[in-house]
């Protein structure tokens, strides 16, 4: 008989904490509770109930508990997670029961890979990091900590993705580029060449807006 999941603390309660939650529960989270800046004037999000402030974690045994970072800006979604680490709290990582993962692929804590995703085989996902519905990335991948890849985006073989970049909705990007950190592509684009940091490209082929 499996053993009972402890609870499962989600810090932030917007729409991308209902994603996680439904993911979660899939997963075999029973037990759910969402934590918000804005409670007590939220205290629910979709079906499952905000019961405090991130701060309530310091009045809560970690121990006895699973935590995860629902918070969609790459930057924001960074600090909390650290936060929690340098707290030795254990944080989930979350994969849908119908996502396929290849051989020797290497998850870090704290990632979400969604519904339909597929990660190929000897790639490697960072902290924190969003993988969203019907995604792919390729095999020999090197996508580095709190990277968002939106829904519908498809990476070849051999791409890297630098740490807090954010690919948008639909996008491709071909095999052995390298897009840097901080980086937006947006939706719909294709990457054909390597990405500076710091940059926004939008296009096919994707062209730089600013550095």
């Amino acid at each position: 008989m499996a053993t009972a999941k402890p609870p499962l603390y989600i810090i932030g309660a917007g729409g991308h904490a209902k994603v996680v939650s439904d993911c979660a529960e899939q997963c075999g989270y029973q037990q759910i509770y969402m934590l918000d800046a804005q409670f007590p004037t939220l205290t629910l999000c979709g079906r499952w109930s905000v019961i405090g402030k991130p701060q309530l974690l310091d009045t809560i045994d970690l121990a006895n508990i699973h935590c995860f970072v629902a918070i969609g800006n790459n930057k924001i979604r960074e600090t909390v997670l650290k936060q929690l680490i340098g707290l030795d709290a254990h944080i989930a990582t979350l994969i849908h029961p119908t996502a396929v993962i290849g051989t020797d692929v290497v998850i870090g804590q704290g990632t979400l890979i969604m519904a339909n995703a597929v990660v190929n085989a000897f790639t490697q996902i960072g902290q924190g990091c969003i993988l969203n519905t019907c995604s792919s990335v390729d095999h020999d991948g090197q996508i580095a900590d709190c990277v968002h890849i939106a829904p519908g985006v498809r990476l070849a073989g051999s791409v890297t993705v630098r740490d807090k970049t954010f690919i948008g909705i639909g996008s491709a990007v071909i095999q052995q580029v390298c897009i840097g950190a901080n980086v937006t592509v947006g939706a719909g684009s294709t990457v054909i060449r390597t990405v500076p940091d710091d940059s926004v490209v939008v296009g096919s082929p994707a062209k730089l807006l600013k550095k």
